[in-house]
């Protein structure tokens, strides 16, 4: 189990890279160029969605994102037959298993363990097998976690749009509610044995309090690099990111930062 209060890890999630690009068709802006440029910027990982409907990371762009990067891909996918062949076939570093509904326009919450314990124990058993770090991207509720780590799931990403949400639309109540639950919720998992992540939403404003936990060993975060890099650019963007989730860590640890 890893200890808590290390480095933290960033994922970029690349997948609006290639909203932008399907918006109009072509090859521009390619997500592979993306990729590599945060992987420069300090990025520990690149996450890209593969969805049912293809709206935004296409198979090909998972073919050249297997070739192209030499930093750890984690590949999100709903736990269906057709995903888990393609995880098979290409055994990235990580596979996590989200919800997926073809209505909704982002992931809108965690992943139903605790109803589907015995369907989702036989389907991530082959993709361990294979040498993939499964995670299981869920609420953070305590009954999920728990079914989480009696599926076998070695790490678990909670969901941090409920704080997120909470703080942009200056609910501060409910978002200072939504934060010690995430907090209580990741040292619940740690003490399961759980590897602890998080994500969903989270902007320079709202991540050190989230970077803060000890528990936590990985951030993923996306959607709003990409739209800050519209303003600032991608480096940058990625860069500043690292740079407030390591002054957190390092805070938290009593070092004044990173």
């Amino acid at each position: 189990m890893a200890q808590p209060g290390g480095r933290l890890r960033l994922g970029v999630n690349i997948d609006h890279v290639a909203t932008v690009r399907n918006a109009r068709g072509g090859t521009t802006p390619d997500p592979m160029r993306a990729a590599r440029l945060a992987e420069m910027a300090g990025a520990d990982g690149i996450t890209a969605h593969l969805r049912e409907d293809r709206r935004h990371i296409t198979d090909a762009d998972i073919d050249a994102l297997m070739g192209a990067i030499s930093i750890p891909l984690n590949f999100e996918m709903a736990a269906t037959a057709e995903m888990q062949a393609i995880a098979l076939r290409h055994r990235p570093h990580a596979v996590c298993i989200v919800p997926e509904r073809r209505e909704e326009r982002t992931t809108e919450g965690g992943l139903e363990v605790a109803r589907e314990e015995n369907r989702l124990a036989h389907f991530i058993a082959p993709l361990a097998e294979a040498g993939c770090r499964v995670s299981i991207f869920i609420a953070a509720d305590r009954r999920q976690i728990e079914a989480a780590h009696r599926i076998g799931a070695p790490v678990i990403e909670l969901h941090t749009g409920a704080y997120c949400d909470a703080h942009s639309e200056g609910r501060f109540a409910d978002r200072d509610a939504e934060l010690q639950r995430l907090g209580e919720m990741c040292a619940f998992a740690h003490d399961l044995g759980l590897e602890v992540h998080c994500g969903h939403g989270l902007t320079y404003e709202t991540v050190k309090p989230i970077a803060a936990f000890p528990e936590v060993m990985e951030l993923n975060i996306g959607h709003f690099l990409i739209g800050e890099a519209i303003f600032s650019g991608l480096d940058s963007a990625i860069r500043r990111m690292r740079a407030l989730m390591d002054d957190a860590r390092g805070e938290a640890l009593g070092q004044g930062g990173a």
